[in-house]
């Protein structure tokens, strides 16, 4: 049979097929790893007490680990403690004139962040371990303590072990970053979120057979999701084009410039932070309350239940609030309006310097706030199927947004390789994930 035009078989590109094989190879290893259990850790009660934790900070730990925390493994912190210090540095840049230096310096420069961000990993993780190590200490479940073995020996073996395996994830996001697909960090979590897919469809099977749930309800629920996910993919797809017009100069006898380009900006600029930020303020009590035990955590614990209103209204907002703060970090409107002066560009109708950095700055605020709301909407979701429709289905917001735009990132990738190769029918094929213009 003749193969469709377009259609590239892929064991005739060695380069995608060699870098599929190594991501999902070292994808392999690192869920090997998730069953490899801590010295001196009672998994079994360290299971049921997770199942009582969803809802809570843990159980949101547990989800981005992939199931790591609950088994006690040494890859539990995951690559937590590194995202957590990349923020943290991100926020220092804009603080520290250093760092400012450091990242107008380019890949130099950010090498040199880099680094810095790899010693704060380095000691959040053993903090973060040997803090993990003392609370499954002082928990019980039933008359025994999770830890089977305390004492000082047991949080410092604790912290050494997670803190080798955190660096560990990171050399394999590395080499995934390097020689395989996509982002390897980004896949990480990725891996982890997903891994917990077919355990929850297996419990869906489950009820349906016992009759618990209703099947129309089943149906119309995974309907609506296809088009929460085409409507995520849509709008991290979107961007607003800036018209930017490059200055007419004279170079000898030639004349230069005087040509017209864009300056895309997201839709989405400040990605899935916000709803990790919030979130974790918001699950920080509740968290509390699964160690501390008296009426005045259990009070905060009822009123901040996931399922109530007054929580998703807060959890709403913060979205918006963190929204607009991380895009104020990561997006300064006056250094690009300089950089745009300095590269001889302007915006047609505006003048150059501080009258463009405002117009840029108006610009970022009407697409942060479109995009808080956005992102706002998409977290709340699971908070309507499960009391709403009665789905025990929890497969949205942060996790549904990671997931989505990792994947559209890896596919990005995988297209780009395709696009570099001769073979008939890929070169000038339309991209399956193609921009669009907003506003």
């Amino acid at each position: 049979m003749q193969r469709p035009a377009g259609v590239v078989s892929l064991p005739k590109i060695p380069e995608l097929k060699n870098r599929l094989l190594f991501t999902l190879l070292m994808l392999f290893i690192y869920r090997i790893g998730i069953f490899i259990p801590l010295p001196g850790v009672d998994v079994q009660a360290l299971k049921e007490f997770f199942a009582r934790a969803e809802g809570t900070l843990l159980g949101l730990f547990n989800l981005f680990s992939g199931g790591a925390m609950e088994n006690a493994s040494i890859f539990a912190l995951g690559v937590m403690p590194y995202i957590t210090s990349s923020i943290i540095m991100e926020v220092m840049s804009t603080v520290f004139p250093r760092l400012q230096e450091l990242k107008k310096q380019g890949e130099l420069g950010r090498q040199k962040i880099n680094q810095y961000t790899r010693y704060l990993t380095v000691f959040l993780a053993f903090f973060q371990g040997a803090f993990w190590a003392f609370s499954l200490e002082q928990t019980f479940v039933g008359t025994g303590s999770l830890a089977v073995e305390g004492g000082l020996g047991f949080r410092i073996t604790s912290g050494v072990i997670l803190l080798i395996g955190t660096m560990s994830l990171l050399w394999i996001g590395e080499q995934i970053t390097k020689k395989g697909i996509g982002n390897g960090v980004s896949l990480i979590i990725f891996t982890g979120i997903i891994a917990g897919l077919p355990g929850a469809i297996g419990n869906l099977i489950t009820l349906l057979r016992l009759g618990e749930l209703e099947p129309m309800n089943v149906i119309m629920g995974l309907f609506l999701m296809l088009l929460i996910v085409g409507f995520v993919v849509w709008i991290e797809a979107s961007y607003r084009k800036v018209t930017i017009q490059y200055a007419t100069r004279v170079m000898g006898r030639k004349i230069v410039g005087g040509v017209s380009s864009y300056l895309p900006i997201k839709l989405n600029i400040s990605g899935v932070i916000p709803p990790i930020f919030a979130s974790s303020l918001l699950m920080f009590p509740l968290t509390v309350a699964q160690f501390v035990q008296n009426p005045t955590t259990q009070k905060i614990a009822e009123f901040l239940n996931p399922l109530s209103p007054i929580y998703n209204i807060i959890y709403f907002g913060l979205i918006i609030f963190f929204a607009f703060f991380y895009t104020g970090i990561i997006f300064n409107p006056y250094d690009v309006a300089e950089n745009l002066q300095k590269a001889g560009a302007f915006i047609p109708g505006i003048r150059p310097g501080e009258n463009t950095a405002k117009f840029l700055d108006g610009v970022i605020t009407r697409l942060t706030l479109v995009g808080g709301i956005y992102l706002g909407a998409i977290s709340v979701l699971p908070t309507f199927f499960i009391s709403g429709m009665n789905l025990p289905f929890s497969f949205g917001g942060t996790a549904l947004l990671i997931v989505v735009g990792v994947a559209m990132d890896t596919i990005r990738q995988i297209e780009s390789i395709l696009l570099m190769s001769s073979y008939e029918g890929v070169v000038g094929r339309e991209p399956v994930f193609r921009g669009r213009t907003v506003f």
